[in-house]
């Protein structure tokens, strides 16, 4: 450190590296440990950073990247869709139903990217900036999946009429990808999803985060 720079500054931002390398985030011990500064110190960095969103804590307490670093650059969701939508178009037209990638954002699922089949007579509506809670709907358990238990290999979640009556949905979680919490899925009109669904949604869900990596 020279007299020039800011220590608490410094401290934050490596907070923030910290987090950003892990996929299931850190307690404030470990953060200590790390960092080599006491815990007090930790909860205060945590208490301003999640003022802005770019931390945030799960229910067990452990620390992890906010969506709010997303925000910093009104670039990044543009670009993230950009890198997702080659894979998504793929999908939606092999399945013929809408495909979505869904990030984390607070205790909400957010769909930050969505393409509809071009070739069926109906699917269903569904528009990027639709949130819903996690524990609903595939995209929201996906994610919660790889979160709370984490897949040995890759997995996918089915659900039925959770967010719309009469809708079916497939979702697969974004794994690997440093700072992101994800999934790529599909939503259908159907009573049920058929079998091939979900191991193509995995593939989609791969093909993302390769492009996001």
């Amino acid at each position: 450190m020279t007299a020039e720079t800011s220590q608490t500054l410094d401290r934050g931002l490596r907070v923030l590296k910290l987090l950003a390398d892990t996929d299931h985030g850190l307690t404030v011990t470990e953060l200590s440990n790390k960092l080599g500064v006491n815990r007090t110190v930790v909860y205060r960095l945590l208490a301003t950073l999640e003022q802005h969103a770019l931390v945030r804590r799960d229910l067990g307490g452990r620390a992890r990247v906010g969506l709010g670093v997303l925000r910093l650059g009104r670039q990044v969701h543009p670009l993230v869709r950009e890198a997702a939508l080659p894979a998504l178009r793929s999908l939606a037209e092999d399945i013929g139903a809408t495909a979505h990638l869904t990030l984390v954002d607070g205790s909400d699922a957010l769909a930050v990217a969505v393409v509809e089949p071009t070739w069926t007579d109906y699917h269903v509506a569904y528009r990027a900036g639709f949130r819903h809670p996690l524990d609903r709907g595939a995209a929201g358990r996906a994610i919660l999946a790889a979160r709370q238990q984490g897949f040995g290999e890759p997995g996918y979640m089915l659900t039925h009429g959770e967010l719309e009556a009469g809708a079916s949905g497939a979702a697969a979680p974004l794994l690997g990808v440093t700072g992101v919490e994800g999934s790529v899925g599909v939503v259908m009109l159907a009573d049920a999803v058929p079998e091939r669904v979900g191991p193509r949604v995995v593939d989609a869900a791969r093909e993302v985060a390769e492009a996001l990596r």
